[in-house]
Order: C-alpha cells, then structure tokens, then sequence
C-alpha cells in the first residue's frame, strides 16, 4: 500500500480469505465471541476452524457482541500513522449489529487527524466482504474517499445473499430469526433457505433436501444470468463446498470468492450453511 491512498476497514463478519485481506491492506476490527462465560476476539484469539470444532463440541450457543468503540480508533490511529489520506469503513448491517455504532462512535474520536467516512453494508458475510473487496480494489486504483462511499453504497442496494441452512437451531435460539418465522413449524423436514433483504433475515424459500438447496442455490445465480457480477461462495465448514462451486462455474464465468463462514455469521447460521453472494449488474 503506498502512502496518501485511501484506506479500507471492515469488521469481522465479512468472511474475505485471509489472502484477499494482506493482499489489499484490509484493516478488519474483530467482533468477540462468547462461549458461556469464556469470551474470545474473532480471528485473533479463534480462528474459524477452531470455531466450528468447539461448536460441535459445545452444548452452548456462541453468542457475537460488538468491538468497542476504541478497537476501530486503533485501527484508524494505526493508518492514520501509515500515512492513509483517509478511511472508508464498510460495516455488518446495522440492522443486525452495533458494530457500525462503534465504527461512528470512534470516527468523531479521530475526526482532527483523519477524515473517516462509514457506511453501512446492510449485509452480512461475503454480501458485505464482496463489497469489501470491491472497495479495496478502488482505494487501490487511487479512488477517492467519497468515490469509495458512492462505489459501495450502489453496491449495497444490488447486493443479493442467499443461504441454505442445515439446521435452523442457531438462527431460532439466537433470536435473529426476522422474517423466517414462519419456517420453524416445518423446520424437522426441510432445507431452509434465507435471504438478506435490507439488512435483515428474511425467509428465502425450503427444499426438501441438501442437494434441492444445492440446486436452488445455482438455479437463483442463473436466472440472473449476464447481470451477475462479484459472485461470491460462503460455507460453513461444509464438505460439498467445490461441488457447489464447480456447478457455479457452469453459468457464470467470472471469478468467484470462496470464503469459510467465521464466528459472527457462524454463531447464527449453524453448521452445513452454505450460500452465495452477489451483485445484480447496474
């Protein structure tokens, strides 16, 4: 990263490969986690594949809380002092988390040292880490702050993420169910589908079985056919992942992100979910 360029940060819900983060110089501020009364920073003190063993192992439900203000002041001072022009946080849905509060909380913090714009991705997962990416990819190609800004909040509105659930356990007991309610009566038989619509949960649609979900998953990408861009593939520690991935590549051409579901999602979603995210093409 060359000095005087803008700067990116996100939080850890975005579910980006580690290589995509050094690559572009991402500065990612950690969410924490709590198993009962044992909590743990994302990334730093869990890593996702350790997530996953202690979930399977653990009778209870992880639970996600938010940085605080003065982890995202850090990460600014830290650019700031590597000579960023300014800074563009790209955030977890404010619907569905604090996070962006603390973001903002700490932004009028450094407000005299650098400027620092937010905005709220109104997804979550590989929704928000594609337009991560994306935004990286333009501080990278000398963008300027309120390009950036503008970039992701066009993005934001084409943003399409679809999962399939193994099981709706997590999403019930953690209480960020939203709109897929009406999905539980018929949970013990189904593969549910969910969407993010504007930042929340919403019901997407149930299959019958895994490879119904598999297919719904493929079918919802082609029948965006050529306007589909940035697609993305997220998964929680799930065995099928290339099976997916490689059926994808029968109807899109262009690059797909593959990311590992981490704490934050994870913590909601459960074990098997698999999904994908994109863009519609303006």
């Amino acid at each position: 990263m060359t000095a005087g360029t803008v700067r990116i940060v996100t939080d850890s819900a975005c579910d980006l490969p580690d290589e995509l983060i050094d690559e572009y110089g991402i500065a990612v501020v950690p969410l924490s986690i709590r198993f009962g009364a044992e909590e743990l920073i994302d990334r730093e003190q869990l890593s996702v594949g350790e997530f996953w063993q202690r979930c399977a192992a653990s009778d209870v439900l992880p639970e996600t809380a938010a940085p605080a203000p003065g982890q995202f002041e850090a990460a600014y001072r830290r650019l700031a002092g590597e000579g960023a022009s300014a800074i563009v946080v790209v955030s977890l849905s404010g619907a569905l988390s604090a996070t962006i509060q603390s973001a903002e909380l700490a932004a009028r913090g450094v407000a005299e040292e650098i400027d620092v714009k937010i905005v709220d991705s109104r997804s979550v997962t590989l929704g928000l880490g594609t337009m991560v990416l994306a935004a990286a990819r333009a501080a990278a190609a000398g963008s300027s702050a309120d390009d950036i800004v503008a970039l992701v909040e066009d993005m934001s509105a084409r943003t399409k993420v679809f999962g399939a659930l193994d099981t709706l356990e997590n999403l019930k007991k953690g209480g960020r169910i939203g709109g897929a309610k009406a999905l539980l009566a018929t949970a013990l038989s189904i593969k549910p589908i969910i969407e993010v619509v504007d930042g929340v949960v919403e019901q997407g649609g149930k299959q019958r079985t895994r490879s119904k979900a598999l297919a719904f998953l493929v079918d919802k990408v082609s029948s965006f056919g050529e306007q589909v861009e940035n697609l993305a593939v997220l998964h929680a520690d799930c065995d099928d992942v290339d099976a997916l991935v490689a059926r994808l590549r029968e109807v899109h051409s262009g690059e797909i992100v593959v990311g590992r579901i981490g704490p934050v999602i994870g913590a909601h979603a459960g074990l098997g979910t698999i999904g994908v995210a994109f863009q519609t093409r303006a």
